[in-house]
C-alpha cells in the first residue's frame, strides 16, 4: 500500500508523542496500583492487628478471672476439706463449685464450657468426656504446673476417646481449651494458707468453640481472603478450610512467620500472588494468618485508575495528533507544490516556475528547481535535433535489411502450393510455422499472455508430432483466470522440447505431456510434467545451477530470476524411471 510522505511523518510525529505517553501511562498505571495495593495491605493487616487484640480482649478475661480462681476462699475450704470418698458430698460440692465458676466465667462471651478436673471427679458442666484426666489436654496443663495452657482446637470425640460420637453432628465438635492447675490458697491474718499437701489440686478447662473465631474473621476480612490461626507446632485452630481444622499446616513459608511474630509479607502460593498478613496473639501466642490474593485488594479501584488512564491517553494523543498534522502540513504544503510542477515538466511543459515564497530550505529547493528545469529545456531541444538525425541513420539502415513480410509473403505462397496440391498436412505445418515465426519475431520482447504462449505452444506441439509421428500426446489443466496472467515469452518451450528429445527417446508411443496452471496466493504455479525416462540427481542439480549444456533452460531461468527476483524460479523434480516434473513459480501479473 502506497503512503504519503504527510502520512508517513504524520505517523511518526504520533508515534514519537504516543509511545512515551503510553510508557507514561503504564508507569502511572503500575505505580498507582502499587500505591493502592500498599495501602489495602495496612489496612488488612490492620484487620488482623485489631482482630487479635478482640481475641486477647476476650481470652484475656478468662486467664484473669482463672487467676482470681486461685485465691477463692470458698473453693479454698471445699477442696481442702473435701473428703473425696463420699460420693454425696462431691455432689453438693460439684453445685458448690459450679456455681462459683459460673460466676467466673459464664458472663465471658464465647466461652462453651467451664469444668474443674480432678482424678476422681468432674465439677461443673457435664459433657459426654469419659475420663478426661486420660485425654493429652489434662496431661500438658499438669506438665506445665500452674501455668495457662492454650491447647489448640482438637475433635472432641477423638479427644476425650468417645468413638460412638465419631457419626454425631456435634454442637461442640471442635473445641480450643484454656487449662492450667489451680493450686488454692488462702490470706488469712497476714499468713498463707495453702491446700494441704494430701489434697489433689483440680485442673481448670475453659473450653471454646472453634466457630467463635471462624466468625471474628469472616466478617472483616476482604471476600475472597482466605485465613488460619495456628498455634506455635502449626495445629490450625481456625481457619477457612473448615476440614483442616485441628489437622498440622504442612507450609514451609510459615517458619519465618512465627520468627517475626507480626508483619506483612508479598508472595506467590499455588501460583497466584498474594498478600499474607499476621499477627501473634499476646495472650495464646498463636499466630494469626490472612492471605489475601493481590487482585482482590485493588479490584474496585483499578477499573478507575485504568478508566482515567486510558481518557488521559486519549485527550493527550488526540492534542498530539492535531499538533502533528499542523506541522507536517508546514513540511508537505511546498512538497507538494514541488511535486505538482514535475508533474507538469513530465507532461512536458519545461516553462514551469514557482514562486519562492520563504528562504529556508524548501525556497532554496524550489528555486534550485527553477533552474533545473531551463537548463532541462534547453536539452530536450538539443537531444530533440540529435534525435532527428539519429531517425534519419536508422531509415537508412532499415531499408537495408530484409522484410521480414517479404518471408511471410513466400511462406503463404508454398502453403497455397501445398494446398493445390492436396497436401494438407505439409499446409498445416506450413501455417503454424508461420504462426511461429510472428510471435518470434515480434520487435517487443516483453511479457506475453498465458493464452498466446499456449496458442504457440499448440503450433510447436502440431510440427513436433508430426515429426516423430505421434510419439506423444499433450494434455493442458489450466485455471480458467490465469489466461491473461502474464509471463515470459517461450516459457514452456525448453522444457517441452527437453522432453520430447530426451525424456521418450526410448518410446515408440505412450509419451504424454502435461501443461498445468494454476493459483496460489499471490503468485501462479506453471507445471510441465512428462512420464519419460527422467534425469538423476547430479542431472537436475547441473541444470539448476546453469551447468548443463541446454542453452534454452539456462536462458528461461535466468530471465525469471532477472525479471522477478530470486524468490520466483524453476524447481524440477525428477528420477530414472519416474519421469519429470517442472514446477515454475512466477507472481501473479495481469498488467
Amino acid at each position: 500500500m502506497r503512503t504519503t510522505f504527510r502520512t508517513r511523518l504524520l505517523v511518526s510525529y504520533v508515534l514519537l508523542i504516543v509511545v512515551p505517553l503510553v510508557t507514561a501511562g503504564i508507569i502511572f498505571y503500575n505505580k498507582s496500583l502499587e500505591v493502592v495495593v500498599g495501602q489495602a495491605q495496612q489496612n488488612v493487616q490492620s484487620i488482623v492487628v485489631k482482630n487479635n487484640e478482640i481475641i486477647d480482649t476476650k481470652l484475656g478475661i478468662v486467664d484473669r478471672n482463672s487467676q482470681a480462681l486461685f485465691v477463692d476462699r470458698q473453693l479454698f475450704e471445699l477442696f481442702n476439706t473435701l473428703d473425696t470418698s463420699d460420693e454425696a458430698k462431691l455432689i453438693a460440692a460439684d453445685r458448690i463449685v459450679g456455681s462459683a465458676l459460673r460466676s467466673y466465667f459464664a458472663q465471658i462471651e464465647d466461652v462453651y464450657a467451664y469444668q474443674l478436673w480432678t482424678s476422681y471427679f468432674t465439677y461443673g458442666q457435664t459433657l459426654p468426656q469419659g475420663k478426661p484426666q486420660d485425654s493429652d489436654i489434662y496431661h500438658e496443663a499438669q506438665e506445665a504446673g500452674g501455668k495457662m495452657v492454650w491447647y489448640p482446637t482438637y475433635d472432641f470425640a477423638d479427644m476425650f476417646g468417645q468413638a460412638y460420637l465419631d457419626d454425631s453432628r456435634l454442637d461442640f465438635q471442635y473445641l480450643y481449651s484454656a487449662t492450667r492447675v489451680v493450686d488454692f490458697s488462702y490470706l488469712s491474718n497476714s499468713s498463707l494458707e495453702r491446700l494441704g499437701p494430701d489434697v489433689e489440686r483440680p485442673v481448670l478447662a475453659v473450653s471454646f468453640k472453634a466457630d467463635s473465631l471462624t466468625k471474628l474473621f469472616e466478617q472483616s476480612i476482604p471476600a475472597n481472603s482466605r485465613y488460619m490461626v495456628i498455634d506455635q507446632s502449626n495445629v490450625i485452630v481456625a481457619g477457612s478450610d473448615t476440614e483442616a481444622i485441628s489437622t498440622r499446616y504442612e507450609g514451609e513459608w510459615t517458619r519465618e512467620l512465627h520468627e517475626e511474630g507480626s508483619g506483612t509479607r508479598r508472595m506467590t502460593l499455588d501460583g497466584e500472588a498474594v498478600i499474607i498478613c499476621f499477627d501473634r496473639s499476646k495472650v495464646t501466642g498463636w499466630l494469626s494468618i490472612v492471605i489475601t490474593p493481590e487482585s482482590v485488594l485493588a479490584q474496585e479501584l483499578v477499573p478507575v485508575i485504568r478508566t482515567s488512564t486510558v481518557l488521559l491517553s486519549l485527550v493527550m494523543g488526540a492534542v498530539a495528533l492535531a499538533l502533528a498534522y499542523f506541522i507536517s502540513g508546514k513540511i508537505t504544503n511546498p512538497i507538494k507544490r514541488l511535486l505538482g510542477a514535475m508533474r507538469s515538466v513530465g507532461e512536458g511543459d519545461f516553462h514551469t516556475q514557482l514562486d519562492v515564497r520563504s528562504s529556508d530550505e524548501f525556497g532554496l529547493l524550489i528555486q534550485r528547481f527553477n533552474r533545473m528545469n531551463d537548463r532541462i529545456r534547453l536539452l530536450v531541444t538539443e537531444n530533440y535535433e540529435s534525435r532527428l538525425k539519429e531517425q534519419e541513420a536508422e531509415i537508412r539502415a532499415l531499408n537495408m535489411q530484409m522484410n521480414p513480410h517479404f518471408l511471410y509473403n513466400t511462406l503463404n505462397v508454398m502453403n497455397w502450393t501445398a494446398i493445390e496440391n492436396g497436401q494438407k498436412e505439409l499446409s498445416k505445418m506450413l501455417v503454424c510455422l508461420s504462426h511461429m515465426l510472428q510471435y518470434t519475431t515480434r520487435k517487443e520482447w516483453g511479457s506475453v499472455r498465458l493464452a498466446e504462449e499456449l496458442e504457440w505452444m499448440k503450433s510447436y506441439f502440431y510440427i513436433m508430432s508430426a515429426r516423430f509421428e505421434d510419439k506423444f500426446t499433450v494434455h493442458y489443466d489450466i485455471d480458467p483466470e490465469l489466461y491473461d496472467c502474464k509471463l515470459p515469452r517461450l516459457l514452456f518451450q525448453p522444457f517441452v522440447e527437453n522432453a520430447i528429445l530426451h525424456g521418450f527417446v526410448h518410446l515408440e508411443t505412450g509419451g504424454l505431456i502435461y501443461i498445468r496452471a494454476r493459483k496460489e496466493g499471490d503468485d501462479c504455479l506453471f507445471e510441465v510434467e512428462d512420464n519419460g525416462k527422467g534425469m538423476r540427481p547430479e542431472a537436475v542439480q547441473a541444470i539448476l545451477e546453469k551447468e548443463s549444456a541446454s542453452i534454452g533452460i539456462n536462458n528461461t531461468i535466468a530471465r525469471i530470476r532477472l525479471a522477478y527476483g530470486q524468490r520466483y524460479g524453476v524447481d524440477i523434480i525428477s528420477g530414472p524411471g519416474e519421469g519429470t516434473r517442472i514446477v515454475i513459480t512466477l507472481p501473479h501479473e495481469t498488467n
